[in-house]
């Protein structure tokens, strides 16, 4: 299965939560499932316990744009890990350079901030980085290369970036340093980890 590049909205009504961020469209039909048929007694049934941890998970797999072996890999280095398992498989998530670059704020979305690391436009620590799966260490500074600095779509994007308290922005230089990888109470996103936990632990 290749990464999805289908209709973003599709997929939020899927999981009825705006999982790729604001989107004028989910707003207005967020309440109807996709389909052209709109809801019915099929789809309204209970769903089951197993149907529910395998949606958290397609969920967290959505969000942060990340493919089944990934994911399951995520999974295994956090069950080897010291801490709650399911905390520490967000944390590993949120450490990503994508998902950093996107919450510093030089891209809009993920999809936007995996493109910049791609297209070698990220450098860690003066090095220039492409894998954005790359895994970030307390400490590393995250920047826009020298002459990508003046693209529109960073400076656009950094117009409207939110703060986090694990990342530290320097307006100036135009970097930031991770940190250290998030609490779960730090991480906004509106995942059920507990329920994924189950799901591989069966």
């Amino acid at each position: 299965m290749a990464r999805y590049i289908g209709p973003k909205t599709k997929i939020a009504r899927k999981f009825g939560a705006a999982i790729y961020g604001d989107d004028k469209y989910f707003e207005k039909r967020k309440n109807q499932p996709p389909g052209q048929h709109g809801p019915n007694k099929r789809r309204g049934a209970k769903k089951s316990e197993y149907a529910n941890q395998l949606t958290e998970k397609q969920k967290a797999k959505y969000t942060y744009g990340i493919l089944e072996r990934q994911f399951a890999n995520l999974y295994e280095k956090a069950q080897r890990a010291k801490g709650v398992t399911g905390e520490v498989l967000l944390q590993l998530c949120e450490s990503r350079l994508d998902n950093v670059v996107y919450r510093i704020g030089f891209a809009k979305t993920r999809a936007a901030a995996r493109q910049l690391v791609s297209h070698r436009h990220i450098t860690v620590n003066g090095a220039l980085v492409n894998i954005p799966s790359y895994q970030l260490k307390a400490g590393d500074v995250i920047a826009v290369r020298e002459k990508s600095k003046s693209l529109e779509v960073v400076t656009d994007s950094l117009a409207a970036k939110a703060n986090y308290e694990w990342i530290q922005f320097n307006d100036e230089k135009k970097e930031a340093t991770f940190i250290s990888a998030p609490e779960r109470i730090q991480i906004p996103e509106d995942i059920k980890e507990n329920l994924i936990v189950e799901l591989y632990s069966k």
